[in-house]
């Protein structure tokens, strides 16, 4: 792989979530509701480990622990933008990948999201990987389906 392919190496995740946008846009943006889900099975987030700062410039700062063994792995970026409840646009300072996560209204408390990575790093560019990240979607929709969808929500989910 050259430079340039590094550069331009994208991945698109989507999904939808049966949540209204503003509390899809809340969980991630909260270290108490981060702490559920952030990570691929197999992974915890501890909350004291977890800090957000969403606006321009703050820091986005995670460390997820093996269940298994321990291990842990730190992430630290710094939010580009923040367009509640639309948009959060971050840079990891360790290895230059940008995130963009877009949150569309599809009705009937329904939201998609869309992850854009771009400069992803190699490691994270390999099937098992992206299969990782999946698995921490799967646990967001799980977390969002214990949650209330919001005031006057009660009987529309």
């Amino acid at each position: 792989m050259n430079d340039s392919t590094a550069a331009t190496a994208e991945l698109v995740f989507t999904r939808a979530f049966e949540a209204p946008r503003e509390l899809v846009f809340q969980c991630m943006t909260q270290p108490e509701h981060l702490t559920h889900f952030w990570g691929p099975a197999g992974t915890s987030a501890p909350i004291e480990l977890i800090t957000v700062d969403a606006r321009p410039g703050g820091a986005f700062e995670t460390v997820m622990i093996n269940d298994a063994d321990g291990s842990r792995y730190p992430t630290r970026a710094v939010f580009d933008e923040v367009v509640e409840p639309e948009r959060l646009v971050w840079t990891e300072t360790h290895s230059g990948m940008t995130v963009t996560v877009t949150f569309t209204d599809l009705g009937g408390s329904r939201t998609g999201v869309e992850i854009r990575q771009v400069k992803v790093p190699e490691a994270f560019r390999s099937a098992e990987a992206q299969a990782g990240f999946l698995t921490s979607l799967d646990r967001f929709a799980r977390y969002l389906a214990t949650l209330p969808a919001g005031p006057g929500a009660e009987g529309s989910r």
